[in-house]
């Protein structure tokens, strides 16, 4: 009996606030993030394209939504990981983005890697 297919991806994400290439005063907060893809699956899968939801503080949506990452479009074998980072600009000092991977298992079988929600915030030094 053949084993059955299983299609999953996780998605992990870390942040970090980007001072140097921020300008408060001018409402330009930056923001990095490093995703790690990880097939889940049993069975070999290529990131197509994204689809990123980024909300800023004043609940300001922006969509974007593009072939590949980074110019990519990685085929991850079961179990294999693929990592990239990237940025964003907000026009407040903290935000929330979340998303979805659309997904081509070597069977043609098309499925979404889900990008639970992630906040970025700027950072409060205490004096």
């Amino acid at each position: 009996m053949a084993e059955k297919k299983h299609y999953a991806c996780t998605v992990r994400v870390k942040t970090t606030f980007l001072a140097e290439q921020s300008k408060p005063d001018e409402s330009k907060f930056a923001f990095a993030y490093t995703v790690t893809i990880t097939n889940t699956g049993t069975v070999a899968a290529q990131l197509i394209s994204r689809h990123w939801i980024i909300t800023n503080a004043n609940n300001e949506v922006d969509e974007v939504k593009g072939l590949g990452v980074i110019g990519e479009q990685p085929l991850l074998e079961p179990n294999a990981q693929f990592e990239y980072t990237s940025g964003t600009l907000l026009t407040t000092a903290s935000g929330e983005m979340r998303g979805t991977y659309q997904m081509v298992a070597e069977d043609g079988t098309l499925f979404e890697a889900i990008i639970e929600p992630f906040q970025l915030y700027q950072h409060r030094v205490l004096h």
